[in-house]
């Protein structure tokens, strides 16, 4: 018997697996029904899914964590048992303010575009006239890369900066109509920028953090266990998505598909590009290829790891104000469900981690990881000043913070 499954998404490539999903069969093959809901803005896929008119959601990660923990909001438990994708963010800034802070020909390193911005920043700051950036939501992953990279090259997030939100769809307009001066947003947005004149990407978020979490699929908790055997299968189906979706032989053919009107209504080619790792930087500069751009499927890239839960509430305490606290702490780890993962994928053949958490930015070079199913090798996962982020010591890591 089938399970029916709604799923709210916002038009972002990362949107894939679900869209693919759907449209290759993987999930009526594994006996889900999927029903896709398209909105605008994060806050209302949300409302939808806390709501219960969606059963799970394309959602940014710490959002997820921000409900579970009622920040804004009455807290409704969110479930995540698997991510959708990592990194395939990029900032991106107006053409005037590019030029002044990235090399000719290419995208520059966070630490020396961090360098050459924090000069303007200053200046700005001073005549009372502070840059402003778009995020696409406070809780999400484009606003923690930025102020993480921010603070790091000196830069004072709400003192010598401003952040505030803009939709993703909506993000290339504010750009161009001068409200914000740069805007960190997912593809095909950053492209649509740049394609419009608005914008020059200068930094991709995977230089700030070269794994860092960035989609999931959320549920609230009890929608959850009342379906979860559909949820096993649908994790299954998302795998297979991911699987096509990577080979280099589809891209034409998922770029179309996700390009349609009733998924993300835009150009084939910009999505083609933002799947393949290459993004225009300029409208009249180079095509750059920054490999694992976007990152949907090897190195157990959906696998809900607990330690990437801890690292966004560490980020949630530093931006937010609020004290450190081990119980919150611990409900925060416990929306990211790799229990859930593994029971969907066990005796697949599929590669399964040994452990549930790991030391974030500690790998600098290819290393082979113990397993609990198939073999595995992870790539660096470093983030670009060195840090390094161990989940048995969230407290003492937020104090060490800039």
């Amino acid at each position: 018997m089938s399970t029916e499954l709604t799923i709210g998404f916002l038009p972002l490539v990362d949107a894939c697996l679900p869209i693919l999903a759907h449209e290759h069969g993987f999930a009526e093959e594994a006996g889900v029904s999927l029903q896709l809901v398209k909105d605008m803005s994060w806050a209302t896929v949300l409302d939808r899914l806390l709501y219960g008119h969606s059963d799970a959601a394309h959602l940014v990660a710490p959002l997820a964590i921000a409900a579970t923990l009622g920040r804004g909001r009455p807290a409704q438990p969110l479930s995540v048992p698997f991510v959708l994708g990592l990194n395939g963010n990029a900032i991106t800034l107006s053409p005037e303010l590019a030029r002044q802070v990235r090399p000719e020909g290419g995208m520059g390193t966070p630490a020396a575009v961090g360098a050459a911005l924090k000069v303007i920043a200053d200046e700005r700051a001073k005549a009372g006239r502070p840059l402003t950036f778009g995020v696409v939501h406070r809780y999400s992953s484009h606003n923690y890369m930025l102020r993480y990279w921010l603070a790091a090259c000196g830069i004072r997030p709400d003192h010598d900066v401003d952040i505030s939100t803009v939709p993703p769809p909506f993000c290339a307009d504010a750009l161009k109509q001068g409200e914000v001066d740069g805007i960190c947003v997912g593809e095909p947005w950053n492209s649509v920028a740049v394609e419009q004149g608005a914008g020059e990407i200068v930094l991709s978020t995977a230089q700030i953090w070269r794994r860092g979490v960035e989609k999931v699929l959320a549920l609230r908790e009890p929608v959850l266990e009342e379906k979860r055997e559909g949820v096993l299968r649908l994790i299954r189906a998302l795998c297979k998505a991911g699987a096509h979706f990577v080979d280099p032989a589809n891209w034409e053919l998922n770029a179309g598909i996700l390009a349609r009107p009733e998924y993300l209504d835009g150009s084939a080619e910009l999505i083609r590009r933002a799947i393949a790792d290459q993004l225009l930087i300029a409208r009249d500069g180079p095509m750059v290829h920054y490999p694992d751009f976007m990152f949907q499927h090897r190195e157990a890239a959906n696998f809900p790891w607990v330690s990437q839960a801890e690292w966004l509430y560490s980020q949630m305490v530093r931006w937010d104000g609020t004290p450190f606290d081990a119980e919150e702490c611990r409900k925060a780890a416990r929306v990211f469900r790799p229990d859930v993962y593994r029971s969907a994928l066990l005796g697949t053949g599929a590669p399964l981690p040994g452990a549930s958490s790991k030391v974030e930015g500690s790998l600098a070079s290819t290393t082979v990881v113990g397993t609990q199913q198939g073999s595995m090798t992870l790539e660096k996962n470093v983030f670009f000043d060195g840090m390094v982020f161990d989940p048995n010591d969230v407290e003492g890591y937020i104090s060490r913070l800039p």
